[in-house]
């Protein structure tokens, strides 16, 4: 052998071990590869999945009239910082903080800031929320008294484009994940928007549970989302539609536009729903829920399947249900408002702490005025107060939501 051909058999020698050392090289590097920690969906939603403290942004990306009457419109927001939003729980609602202008005659006033809830009426998605909002006109018969402030702010004012300062999703009006309950939903005017919500969640998620959904209003002008549910019932065998009209116009027609004529109540529902358990979920106004939640615990409905929210200060007693605290004070009570640094008689004319403050003159910040919103929370520096049912806002140990709460003996507030 000549020594250029051994020259060439030793070169091919170290080639080939290069190459088996890169090989081992690279299978280890891919075996480290796939046994190192990767980011679990959890931790990589974890983002998504936890609400923000305080203020956040939102601008509006579009609005839209979910009626004929031009009285109930939708307004879908969208994060400024661009980031995930957290996955609310159907019929949980957002809380605004609005700068409005006051409706007076005379002068312009400056804005001021007021805090307003509203119900979100869509199932949760990443990168939107939608909440829909009914203008709130001036009382029939009694026009000097103002339009709601808040909703004909959105109305007239907010446009597409606008940023709003909006809290993270709270309250406790949420659906029962449990697929094997049938559910029934009840709404009345506004009172839809939570449902819609719910509705919306089970058709994406449950799309085989049993939802009875009933709807009250006076008319098809005011047939919020009409389309949109005709469209589910027809996807949705699982879905039972319910409308009722109170008031039905000339062209509305029965079997077409609603099923039922009249209101939703107790014997509406018996007529109509089968036996066997249900949870109950209803909103409305004041007057449909003082009449209809009692009446389902009167037809023996379990308490704990009858959930509702109400708009407004709605006064619902529930058989057996026992007050939240103590029990209010039934004799007068001195109630002392130490920052306002007057001392005063509680007679139990006024229905909250709020109304007494207000009828007083003290000057208290509130919003929702329904325990929703916590604008009115206050340090509770002596006493103890009484809640007719617990507060949709959690309140912080040692304080005490005004809007809802009545001395349930003498008390001294922060405020």
């Amino acid at each position: 052998m000549t020594a250029a051909e051994l020259l060439g058999l030793i070169v091919a020698a170290l080639l080939l071990q290069l190459m088996v050392g890169i090989g081992v090289s690279v299978r280890r590097w891919r075996a480290a590869a796939a046994a190192a920690p990767s980011p679990s969906p959890a931790a990589s939603s974890a983002r998504a999945d936890s609400a923000w403290a305080g203020w956040r942004e939102f601008r509006v990306s579009q609005r839209g009239f979910e009626d004929t009457a031009l009285s109930q419109c939708s307004f879908y927001l969208q994060p400024v910082d661009g980031q995930p939003l957290p996955a609310f729980k159907p019929g949980q609602f957002l809380t605004f903080s609005l700068d409005v202008a006051p409706q007076a005659a005379g002068e312009p006033a400056p804005p001021r800031a007021i805090t307003r809830c509203y119900s979100l009426s869509d199932r949760p998605e990443p990168m939107h929320y939608r909440v829909t909002i009914k203008r709130v006109p001036a009382p029939a018969g009694h026009p000097e008294v103002p339009p709601g402030q808040s909703s004909s702010h959105f109305h007239d004012h907010v446009q597409a484009g606008d940023i709003l300062r909006v809290k993270a999703p709270a309250g406790h009006f949420c659906i029962d994940p449990d697929p094997g309950v049938p559910v029934v939903l009840i709404g009345g005017g506004i009172g839809i928007t939570p449902m819609m919500s719910m509705l919306r969640w089970c058709m994406a998620e449950q799309p085989q549970r049993v939802v009875h959904l009933y709807y009250g209003l006076r008319n098809s002008r005011e047939h919020a989302f009409k389309q949109t549910l005709e469209a589910f019932a027809a996807a949705h065998p699982a879905l039972r539609l319910n409308i009722a009209y109170s008031r039905p116009g000339e062209a509305d027609l029965q079997g077409r536009d609603y099923q039922h004529a009249g209101h939703v109540d107790v014997e509406l529902l018996r007529r109509t729903l089968p036996h066997g358990r249900h949870q109950f979920y209803v909103c409305g106004p004041p007057a449909m829920m003082e009449m209809l939640v009692p009446a389902l615990a009167a037809w023996g409905v379990p308490l704990a399947d009858i959930h509702y929210e109400a708009f407004g200060p709605a006064s619902v007693k529930l058989p057996g249900a026992a007050p939240t605290l103590a029990p209010a004070a039934t004799a007068a009570v001195e109630v002392r408002f130490q920052r306002s640094g007057r001392t005063l008689s509680w007679d139990g004319r006024d229905a909250s702490l709020l109304d007494f403050a207000e009828r007083h003159g003290i000057e208290v910040e509130s919003g929702c005025r329904s325990g929703g919103c916590g604008s009115c929370e206050t340090r509770l520096l002596e006493g103890a107060v009484q809640y007719e049912h617990a507060p949709d806002h959690d309140v912080a140990p040692g304080h005490c939501l005004l809007c809802v709460g009545r001395p349930a003996s003498p008390l001294v507030l922060e405020a």
